[in-house]
């Protein structure tokens, strides 16, 4: 490193500071517009069909997505045109503890890149002191007592001549996108798993207002049977039948209450309060499931921020093989002082002190260390790029599995309502021909349970029905609106 340094007071301090500045402002943009060693960021190739194969499947249309028909990401819910859980799903950003720690996660990526920008800009600081001294006189010099003041101003700076910082300034933004990706996915998800409990609640509330009904016909059947074992037209094993069949129709009604509240607390705690503090009223299964409109396989790979995070990871880990690659060439700093340090008066010309240095470093032997990180950083992002890759087959594989679902629970539901209607008719004719004698109550039971599992087997296949369409907003990314959260500029 050489130092150059003057304590020259021929020419005024003024002009100097001028061609100094004049210096550093034509170096400028020459020391930033470096080179920039490593591969730019190209999207990795990937095949992406032109339909998904289920559209093409079965008897089911389904719309594509339209400008007319779009919902915003953070509205998905509204499809279900149900206000509780509009109401739900809007506190989740809210109070989600575990996506307030993904936000200051994120929070935190962005000061990384902020601290990584500031290592292009120079360093500076000042320094000041004062000093104090006495000489007593002795060896011919007069007693006297000074002080001794000084200051200072540092600048420090390192040329990014060969890109190494601006790639990691490049790898930092991409890992902030990332984060915030991962963040969006995650309030996706928790949203998606409340709206999922919340049908699970809503199966629960509507399969006790069966078991409420059913407990009621169960009760009336008692009745009937023990009136007509009083007229001696029926045995006792009729009566003790009907009163076990209504007992277990009890004991089902109070254990859908357990499930029920344990759905509830998982609200609450989706929504960040505690179970004591949320109460959901009673309410009924819907009975229409919406249809979702579909993006077009390409756009997908654009909304889902799953894909968009795998996909900046792989942009973080390209730029990092061009900051490994840089290391291989020599480091650059600029370094100056300039001041004032003297008795008496402290800023005048003879005071004035002033030194700038530029020094190079380089590594002569290594023992492969470099050689071994650009390695490390390429094989990194093949990694990274098989991992985005097979994250968007995932994401194919997440929107096949649910129109898939979709369609066949559409033909079971249909076959399910046939099979309730014919249940629900064997058992008016049960009973009728208990009413008259004409068989045992045991084949009334038998009617009865049989449509009361059909029954209940209906409303199971409908909750089905609305998870899978909540799984199937989720495998297109939230939503279907032309603009995308997940797409950076």
């Amino acid at each position: 490193m050489v130092y150059l340094k003057s304590h020259s007071h021929r020419q005024p301090q003024a002009g100097r500071l001028r061609r100094y500045a004049a210096l550093l402002a034509r170096s400028l943009p020459v020391l930033l517009a470096g080179c920039m060693f490593g591969p730019n960021y190209k999207r990795p190739s990937m095949y992406v069909p032109d339909m998904y194969k289920e559209i093409h499947a079965g008897d089911v249309t389904w719309v594509p997505a339209q400008h007319g028909n779009a919902l915003p990401r953070e509205a998905w819910w509204s499809i279900f045109h149900d206000p509780t859980l509009s109401d739900l799903e809007a506190r989740v950003k809210i109070g989600n503890q575990n996506l307030k720690a993904y936000e200051a996660a994120y929070r935190e990526a962005l000061a990384q890149v902020d601290e990584t920008h500031a290592d292009l800009l120079p360093t500076l600081s000042v320094a000041s002191s004062e000093r104090r001294y006495h000489f007593n006189g002795r060896y011919g010099i007069e007693s006297q007592t000074k002080t001794r003041p000084s200051a200072s101003g540092f600048a420090t700076w390192k040329i990014d001549a060969w890109g190494q910082i601006r790639r990691q300034l490049e790898s930092d933004r991409a890992a902030a996108r990332a984060t915030e990706d991962q963040l969006a996915w995650l309030t996706l998800d928790a949203q998606v798993q409340l709206a999922t409990d919340y049908i699970a609640l809503r199966y629960n509330d509507s399969l006790t207002t069966l078991l409420g009904n059913t407990l009621a016909a169960y009760r009336r059947s008692l009745a009937i049977t023990e009136q007509q074992h009083l007229l001696g037209a029926a045995a006792e094993t009729d009566v003790v039948t009907a009163r076990t069949q209504m007992q277990n129709a009890e004991a089902k009604l109070i254990d859908v209450g357990i499930a029920r509240a344990k759905y509830e607390h998982a609200i609450a705690l989706l929504t960040g309060v505690p179970p004591s503090a949320l109460s959901i009223p009673m309410g009924t299964l819907p009975t229409d499931v919406p249809t979702v409109p579909l993006v077009l396989p390409s756009q997908l790979l654009e909304r889902r921020p799953d894909v968009a995070e795998a996909e900046q990871k792989v942009v973080q880990e390209n730029a990092l093989i061009g900051s490994a690659i840089a290391a291989y060439f020599p480091e650059v700093n600029l370094g100056g002082v300039f001041g004032y340090s003297g008795p008496d008066t402290l800023f005048k010309a003879s005071n004035e002190l002033w030194s700038v240095a530029v020094g190079g470093t380089e590594v002569l032997f290594d023992g492969g260390a470099r050689s071994a990180k650009v390695r490390a950083a390429r094989d990194s992002y093949a990694q990274s790029v098989a991992n985005y890759r097979q994250q968007v087959l995932i994401a194919f594989q997440s929107v096949e599995d649910e129109l898939s679902s979709l369609r066949v629970l559409s033909q079971e539901a249909e076959v399910q309502t046939a099979t309730i209607a014919s249940a629900r008719h064997a058992v008016d004719l049960a009973l009728g021909q208990y009413q008259l004698g004409a068989t045992s109550y045991t084949t009334v039971a038998s009617a009865q349970i049989a449509a009361l599992t059909n029954i209940e087997d209906g409303l199971g296949i409908q909750q089905r029905r609305l998870a899978e369409s909540v799984a199937l907003i989720e495998a297109l990314g939230g939503g279907w609106g032309e603009t995308s959260p997940a797409r950076h500029e």
